[in-house]
């Protein structure tokens, strides 16, 4: 399968199943076009027709292209067949271990963000703090469930962390204490609304937590329409000199900014590029999931809009590194020469197998997003995995068991999609969420463009 578009004077062809990436010229473009429909005398007439008035375009030159075209598939860079889809059947077989908890040491918030999915904080479910005695289980569960990982990942998340941040620290403490005899190394990573950053809190985390996540919409009359605290008033004027304070002490360390656009601010590059002149280079903006019926939600009219700035944000960050003043946008970072083995391509963040949330009462869910649903509370972290049956079913969605998948070129970019969003748009945590793969698409695309225009001919080959 391959995947061929323009991004402005680019020609790019993606081989779907080796991962290579091709920048090629016109003529190259309409060969690979046309290429597996149709024989060689027919393309040599087709193309010297359409280029009949280019001196540099004969039927020599057209032969050779063809000849390049059937070297590459020979090598296995263009028109490569799927070697992957036996490797999904196996992973429906695969028992899986523990590698990462999501903690909600908080489902309480000092913010009344009217889009939160967690329902701001709460997650239609009570207000709480976790305690350490239960986080210290939570931790040993994960020990315990581990198996063969030695890397084990742990997210402190709300509702707002920092509502419970002595808990946080002692967790950390603890799980210090005794990873290196489990033979385990741990990261934390942090999700903040900002409010409470304080110098400790800067100090530990910049210590010990491998990433931390700050949660900003972008222009203050943006953030502050739905980013209220609970008395009305807008947080970023709080937060914004807590961000900076944090980013600027957290040198070299991950830190991402994270946003989410809505129907009201389909110009988010705006927003974006607010981030950026802010000092911030690490940049996220996720658009909106929620109810059809909300205001804040996406529509249709709204999708030629968010492509067109999908687009432009490509072109400004192609400019912005030409300039030596570059950012990064989570969405189009791509790792071409070394990326995600193909178990991880194709299954995705392992959501219910691999990676599970914790309420701050000890139950389990697939993600975070689940939490509060009770059909999908799979146990709890004292008498373990109650329910099986769901989270075989979470085993089961991958790029290749998606009905919706089967035909699509960047389904081992996405590896499927979801599940909470698909279960939120269709009910099925099995189906998809076709507005999101819609712009998903897009932006693999514009991803592909960046990397074609800021690496060297050399930097773009085969993922394996």
């Amino acid at each position: 399968m391959i995947h061929c578009y323009r991004f402005d004077d680019k020609n790019i062809v993606l081989d779907v199943f080796s991962g290579s990436i091709h920048v090629v010229d016109d003529v190259a473009f309409d060969i690979i076009g046309m290429y597996e429909d149709n024989d060689r005398e027919t393309i040599v007439k087709e193309i010297s027709e359409k280029y009949k008035d280019r001196e540099d375009v004969n039927e020599d030159e057209i032969n050779e292209c063809i000849d390049d075209v059937e070297r590459l598939k020979e090598e296995g860079k263009l028109f490569c067949p799927d070697k992957y889809e036996g490797i999904a059947v196996d992973l429906k077989k695969k028992k899986y271990t523990l590698k990462a908890l999501c903690l909600h040491v908080a489902h309480t918030c000092n913010l009344d963000c009217s889009y939160c999915f967690a329902a701001q904080g709460k997650f239609h479910g009570k207000r709480g703090l976790m305690s350490f005695e239960t986080g210290k289980r939570a931790i040993d569960f994960l020990i315990e469930n581990s198996g063969y990982h030695k890397n084990l990942d742990i997210d402190f998340f709300g509702g707002e962390p920092l509502m419970n941040w002595e808990v946080v620290k002692q967790l950390v403490i603890y799980a210090r204490s005794i990873e290196k005899e489990k033979g385990k190394n741990i990261r934390f990573t942090l999700t903040t609304n900002g409010i409470g950053i304080t110098d400790d809190v800067i100090d530990f985390c910049n210590k010990e937590m491998y990433n931390v996540v700050l949660s900003l919409d972008g222009r203050k009359e943006v953030n502050d329409r739905f980013r209220k605290d609970i008395n009305g008033n807008g947080s970023y004027d709080r937060i914004v000199p807590n961000f900076k304070k944090f980013v600027e002490a957290r040198g070299d360390k991950s830190y991402y900014m994270r946003g989410t656009f809505t129907h009201y601010n389909t110009d988010f590059l705006n927003d974006i590029l607010h981030m950026a002149d802010l000092g911030f280079t690490e940049l996220s903006m996720e658009p909106v999931v929620t109810d059809p019926k909300e205001d804040t939600a996406l529509t249709e009219e709204d999708l030629p809009k968010l492509m067109e700035q999908y687009e432009e944000l490509a072109r400004v960050m192609i400019k912005r590194h030409e300039e030596g003043r570059p950012f990064t946008f989570y969405h189009y970072m791509l790792d071409l020469t070394c990326g995600p083995c193909i178990y991880k391509r194709i299954s995705g963040c392992g959501a219910g197998t691999e990676y599970l949330a914790v309420t701050p009462w000890g139950d389990l869910y697939p993600c975070h997003q689940f939490v509060g649903e009770e059909k999908f509370k799979v146990g709890d972290i004292y008498e373990g995995i109650k329910n099986d049956d769901i989270r075989r079913e979470f085993a089961m969605c991958n790029a290749y068991t998606r009905e919706g998948c089967k035909d699509c070129w960047a389904k081992l970019y996405c590896s499927g999609g979801c599940a909470a969003n698909a279960y939120h748009a269709q009910g099925d945590v099995a189906g998809i969420y076709d507005y999101g793969c819609r712009l998903f698409r897009k932006r693999i695309e514009c991803a592909i463009a960046v990397k074609a225009s800021t690496l060297g001919p050399e930097d773009i080959a085969p993922s394996e």
